[in-house]
């Protein structure tokens, strides 16, 4: 079977994909990049974990060019993007209890209040969605530089009773820097991350 290429575009954006439709191997874990950025993540984890495979979801087209570039600069057949809107990503196209983990990484925080309602972490699209695609016990796992979007977006997510809230320990495991976390410790801010669990 030919390595699957960089970028991804499913058959049909309006029906629920299965893990094969993704990669070809269904048994491998399954691991999302919500807003991939640059993809600096994205590669640095398929690297460092060869028998997982990542999808990279970003909806600007220049960024799914150049997440590409590095995914077949490095040699990866475990890394993909997808371009699309994360909020339907999540809600409606990813399969049913498929992945084991997805990572929302410093996100829009949309700060002013009149922009409020297009923060992620609050949609019912998204948060239906996630308690759909994660598999028992699979993660989500968030960072963000925006206090006061850390303290909302807990909120919205630690009532939900699919999921439990875990601690993350600075070494708990290998997880690598986004472009906007580099920028950010450059710049000397603090960035704040949670962790939960699929009951």
């Amino acid at each position: 079977m030919p390595n699957p290429e960089p970028v991804f575009i499913p058959e049909d954006y309006f029906r629920e994909l299965g893990k094969e439709d993704i990669f070809p191997n269904a048994l491998r874990p399954l691991e999302i990049d919500l807003g991939c950025g640059d993809g600096s993540f994205l590669v640095a984890m398929a690297r460092q974990h060869p028998e997982r495979d990542f999808l990279g979801v970003e909806r600007l087209a220049g960024r799914v060019a150049k997440v590409a570039k590095k995914i077949a600069a490095a040699g990866l057949v475990n890394a993909r993007v997808l371009r699309l809107e994360s909020a339907y990503t999540v809600g409606w196209l990813l399969p049913a209890r498929g992945v084991s983990r997805l990572h929302l990484l410093c996100p829009d925080p949309w700060p002013k209040k009149k922009h409020h309602g297009r923060r992620l972490m609050a949609l019912p699209e998204f948060q239906q969605g996630l308690a759909r695609i994660l598999e028992p016990h699979g993660e989500f796992l968030f960072k963000t530089d925006d206090a006061e979007y850390f303290e909302v977006g807990t909120a919205e997510i630690d009532p939900l009773p699919a999921f439990e809230r875990l601690d993350w320990p600075e070494d708990a495991f290998f997880y690598a820097q986004t472009d906007f976390e580099r920028i950010w410790l450059r710049q000397g801010k603090t960035l704040q991350r949670a962790r939960w669990r699929k009951r």
